[in-house]
């Protein structure tokens, strides 16, 4: 009987990410490290299954602090390379807790389902496997550069959520909780629990709209409603400067009355 849980962690930053790092420094000592990212930034890919055909995972020199952890590199999609990882390196023992993040920018709101993230956690959770997506919220020129950044009160609340998990049996439907830290934040900020807010937090600003505006003109921002912004939410929770934890589920479905959708639908 092992005595030590596996943890896999991965980032959608990329295997060279300093928010990798972080997150794998919060966990040193819970158990046996396994780092499986992709190669490139791949910011916003969801979970979607892209990459190269022929990218296999490559080792990949990796150490935090002195202690080295055996780390893989592929060029792919998050979930694509987490999935990868778990046919190639897990095939006797999948991780007891797979660790997405910490992520350069905070992922909130109905603009979840870009997230490269939470993607990589959910194609974990996919397999029945307990899963935290950690983000830190930062200005969105920042998400696609390593800058530097303070990842201390971030990495105490992976290492203190990453301990929760494993000792815990989250209830059914919980597959995976997602955190995110403001970006002032310290050990003592309080958390709380959320739920994921509707509005859609971040847009797209195109300036001057015409037919020769292109894909990546413009600049992504921060839009909020704040007179119906839910007070229970992640979004909320951020703005008052709580660490927002959101339980997740792989059941999308709407929570609506069926009577309801088919009397709208005409079919009673």
């Amino acid at each position: 009987m092992r005595s030590q849980p596996l943890i896999l962690l991965t980032n959608d930053d990329g295997i060279q990410s300093p928010g990798l790092k972080a997150a794998v420094r919060a966990v040193l000592g819970l158990g046996d490290l396994l780092v499986v990212a992709p190669a490139t930034q791949q910011t916003a890919m969801g979970r979607s299954f892209t990459g190269r055909a022929d990218a296999v995972l490559e080792p990949v020199a990796f150490a935090v602090d002195g202690h080295p952890v055996r780390a893989f590199a592929c060029e792919g999609s998050p979930a694509s390379v987490v999935r990868h990882g778990f046919l190639v390196l897990c095939g006797e023992r999948l991780p007891d807790l797979v660790i997405s993040g910490i992520n350069y920018g905070e992922n909130v709101g109905g603009s979840i389902t870009a997230s490269g993230t939470v993607g990589a956690a959910f194609e974990a959770a996919s397999l029945g496997i307990p899963a935290l997506a950690a983000s830190l919220q930062m200005h969105p020129s920042t998400f696609l550069h390593h800058s530097e950044q303070d990842w201390g009160a971030a990495g105490h609340f992976v290492g203190l959520f990453a301990q929760k998990i494993l000792h815990a049996t989250l209830p059914f439907d919980v597959d995976l909780l997602k955190i995110d830290v403001p970006e002032n934040a310290t050990q003592n900020t309080p958390w709380r629990l959320t739920r994921l807010s509707r509005q859609r937090y971040f847009m797209r600003v195109l300036e001057d709209p015409t037919l020769a505006s292109r894909l990546g003109d413009g600049h992504v921002a921060v839009c909020v409603d704040h007179a119906t912004l839910e007070a229970d939410s992640d979004v909320h929770a951020l703005m008052e400067g709580a660490i927002a934890v959101t339980p997740l589920s792989l059941d999308a479905t709407s929570r609506a009355d069926f009577n309801l959708i088919r009397a709208a639908l005409g079919l009673v």
